[in-house]
């Protein structure tokens, strides 16, 4: 798989997608097979930057004490650590659903994973080491927010594929191409069977079809054909069977020998 797959597929996608009142984003999907994502060693974990970076603003959030909060400004959210325990169990929900990165003073990661942990886990979204979202009580938040702006973190679920955003539908076809790639060969390298390891990918706008990368227009076309002419075909009802039950043999009336 290499750039001119994704340079055909991404052309496919923007002409076959119908348009919408709104930028919708271009979406990369990469189903994985005999990858058990139970087992922390398959899971796919991985950050990098695109070389087309896109402008989508990315939600921060920083959990922090006295020594941080003041440079966490930059920050869409600040939760300083006296909040932590007046923090509801849907309200850690919805932090999760709202933002797309945790930060995190160091010093406090204790009070963090105690309070945090349980939901932002799951969600793979604590503060990660990785993205360098663990700062010293001396460091500096600006720069990391700035850098996160560019960030991508590749990562399995709850499902055995990986959906990342590679851009939006008004972007270079040859820069979302670039962006696909550089995704794409991340996973293949962090994948112990490589290329076998991978069932399919596909490229997708938010709200169009999913166009599998080094499919022809017209093997689409006959795809979505095949598709619709499934799904509007009647359901065979299946036959009852008939069962037959057996009668029991009529009792022969009991005759009186008259006998007193």
């Amino acid at each position: 798989m290499d750039k001119k797959d994704f340079i055909q597929t991404v052309s496919i996608v923007k002409e076959v997608s119908p348009k919408r009142k709104f930028k919708q984003s271009v979406d990369l999907v990469i189903n994985l097979k005999g990858v058990n994502i139970k087992k922390a060693e398959e899971n796919i974990d991985q950050i990098l930057r695109f070389p087309h970076p896109y402008k989508s603003k990315v939600k921060v959030c920083a959990l922090v004490s006295d020594a941080l909060e003041k440079k966490a400004s930059v920050c869409q959210r600040v939760i300083h650590e006296s909040q932590f325990q007046g923090l509801k169990k849907t309200d850690i929900k919805k932090l999760a659903r709202e933002f797309d990165f945790f930060i995190a003073q160091a010093d406090i990661m204790p009070k963090v994973a105690s309070s945090f942990g349980k939901y932002l886990g799951p969600k793979k979204k604590m503060p990660n080491p990785k993205l360098g979202a663990i700062i010293p009580p001396t460091g500096e938040v600006d720069p990391l927010v700035k850098k996160l702006q560019d960030t991508v973190h590749l990562m399995t679920k709850s499902e055995a594929s990986i959906k990342v955003q590679i851009g939006n539908e008004g972007d270079n076809t040859d820069a979302l191409a670039d962006n696909a790639l550089t995704a794409y060969n991340a996973v293949l390298h962090d994948l112990p069977q490589g290329s076998q390891s991978i069932k399919s990918v596909f490229v997708k706008l938010t709200m169009g079809p999913s166009i599998k990368v080094g499919e022809s227009k017209d093997e689409f076309k006959k795809r979505q054909k095949e598709k619709l002419v499934a799904k509007e075909k009647p359901k065979e009802v299946p036959k009852q069977k008939i069962v037959k039950v057996k009668k029991s043999p009529k009792k022969k009336p009991e005759v009186e020998d008259g006998s007193s």
